[in-house]
């Protein structure tokens, strides 16, 4: 989780990177967060699915808390899975209707960001169901794609589940929202970008991360975000950790994470 407050974001917006993960985004402030997709604006409180494609956000006084779910958790505290999502941004009213309303009212109601994530958690928690929305085997194979940094064979995941490749194909892109090999695509490329923004050589980062070559991280960094390697290491929304948000924020911003 992070909070954010930003008292006027720059005309162009903040891009965000895509992340290995569903992102709930709480507004609670004066000013009303407008997110652009290539579908078009959301504005206010929103959840997005795993890489949706391009994303820029702006606005004035915006204060907000973003939380980053995985997917495999996600369907728990959400009540949809990630690919019902269908890879897109929705509004949050129109997943939770005024309950949603009701916890950024909760959120504007605290002084500290301390206690917004502490709220924020209690009030997350308590919207977890029993249901089991994903199979053992899928959450295993997400696991695994995860601490193998993107760099697992889906033959290998499927042998070692006990699944033919097609059944793991098809149960993981029905639960999760994407294919595996995508997910393990989007999670090589995030470990590969917090490299790149804690600082290390381009070359080092595309052999260390599993790459052919430095044109191999190239085309991937430039398909998730529409900058270079060189570049998105510097982006502000890269992800919400200390390495992510080392130098930042900037004049008239604030960021707390946990």
């Amino acid at each position: 989780m992070a909070g954010f407050r930003d008292r006027g974001l720059a005309p162009a917006g903040h891009r965000v990177v895509p992340h290995p993960a569903v992102t709930l985004l709480l507004e609670f402030g004066s000013g009303t967060p407008i997110v652009e997709t290539s579908a078009g604006r959301q504005r206010g409180s929103l959840v997005a699915a795993p890489a949706p494609g391009a994303i820029w956000v702006w606005g004035e006084n915006v204060e907000c808390v973003q939380v980053r779910l995985s997917p495999v958790v996600a369907p728990a505290v959400l009540g949809i899975s990630a690919a019902d999502l269908d890879g897109a941004v929705v509004g949050l009213d129109d997943l939770w209707g005024r309950d949603g309303s009701r916890i950024c009212e909760q959120l504007g109601e605290v002084s500290s960001w301390e206690e917004r994530l502490a709220l924020t958690d209690t009030l997350l928690a308590r919207r977890c169901t029993a249901r089991a929305y994903v199979d053992p085997e899928v959450a295993w194979a997400w696991q695994r794609i995860v601490i193998g940094r993107g760099l697992v064979g889906v033959d290998s995941l499927a042998a070692e589940v006990g699944w033919s490749r097609k059944r793991l194909w098809s149960r993981f892109s029905a639960q999760l929202g994407l294919p595996p090999k995508r997910a393990a695509k989007l999670v090589r490329f995030d470990h590969a970008a917090h490299r790149l923004a804690a600082g290390v050589d381009v070359a080092r980062v595309a052999a260390e991360s599993g790459y052919a070559d430095q044109s191999h991280l190239h085309r991937d960094v430039m398909a998730f975000t529409g900058v270079t390697p060189a570049n998105v290491g510097s982006e502000p929304w890269l992800a919400v950790d200390d390495i992510a948000w080392a130098g930042y924020p900037g004049p008239g911003s604030t960021v707390s994470s946990a």
